[in-house]
């Protein structure tokens, strides 16, 4: 099956709906290629100091870098792209909220070798969450070309709708190609993997996911992002951060007051969360079999 691709003016509603249905699309030319240069340019001196992965799973020849909202300004605006928090919204239906969980760029060396197929969703303690329930929407903006030869993403479109645990090869799987700016949408259920890189240059990509906010992060924002330049990010970044509630009774400080009246006080929305909402959207989001 191959990959969905749609133009960049596609709604949030008809791309959750592909989700739903392949677990994966490519959205051509999402942002302007400049956008992805000036991310290059303000994350430059991060990725050179930051070491290659340590085993074959994050990658010996490849190095992962984290920290995007406290180190580069043109993240913090991707991070908050309309079409993904419409999508993530449509996506994730049923919870409370949803908060940014992982900000990494990943640039694959040559002569690394395939990832292993697998699941991002599996990141949560390898739980086996029902099927059809996404908990991740997850995406993968190609900040250089992205080719078969050098080591696309490699996805199964239909699989986040098999049993868990498979295992799966190189020929099972689809590369989104994708010029830089286009952006890959894929959920936490779907089969995917890095390809091999078998080319002579280094394959960029920025990876910016999102989750259910009552998972943990894989990414530790309060610790990534120094309070100094917390406190200066607007307060739908810092939400979305993880300086909010995720649900009814998630995420309080001390005697219940707000995670953003302790970064900065008078921006509180007091009390718990509103819990007849709670227990009707928990209602609406049960999978039916």
């Amino acid at each position: 099956m191959p990959i969905e691709r749609l133009p960049r003016t596609a709604s949030p509603e008809r791309l959750a709906e592909i989700l739903a249905r392949d677990g994966c699309a490519v959205i051509e030319r999402l942002a302007p290629e400049g956008s992805m240069h000036s991310a290059m340019d303000e994350l430059a001196p991060w990725l050179e100091a930051t070491p290659a992965g340590p085993d074959a799973f994050s990658g010996r020849r490849t190095r992962r870098t984290g920290g995007l909202v406290a180190r580069s300004p043109t993240c913090r605006a991707l991070i908050q792209h309309p079409l993904i928090l419409g999508t993530t919204k449509q996506l994730l239906a049923g919870a409370t909220s949803f908060q940014l969980h992982l900000t990494q760029v990943i640039a694959i060396g040559p002569g690394e070798p395939g990832q292993p197929i697998h699941r991002d969703q599996w990141a949560f303690d390898f739980f086996p969450f029902p099927m059809g329930y996404e908990v991740q929407c997850n995406t993968l903006w190609a900040m250089t070309k992205f080719t078969a030869a050098n080591g696309a993403t490699r996805l199964i479109p239909g699989s986040h709708r098999l049993e868990d645990g498979l295992r799966f090869a190189e020929a099972d799987t689809e590369p989104a190609e994708m010029s830089a700016g286009s952006a890959l949408f894929y959920t936490g259920a779907i089969y995917h993997g890095a390809g091999a890189n078998r080319s002579d240059a280094t394959r960029t990509g920025l990876n910016l996911t999102y989750a259910r906010a009552w998972l943990r992060q894989e990414e530790n924002q309060y610790l990534a992002v120094p309070q100094e330049i917390a406190r200066e990010l607007p307060d739908p970044l810092l939400r979305l951060m993880g300086y909010a509630r995720g649900a009814y009774a998630l995420g309080y400080v001390d005697d219940l007051r707000d995670p953003l009246e302790v970064l900065r006080p008078g921006r509180s929305e007091g009390g718990l969360g509103d819990l007849a909402r709670a227990n009707e959207q928990a209602r609406a989001s049960r999978p039916r079999g």
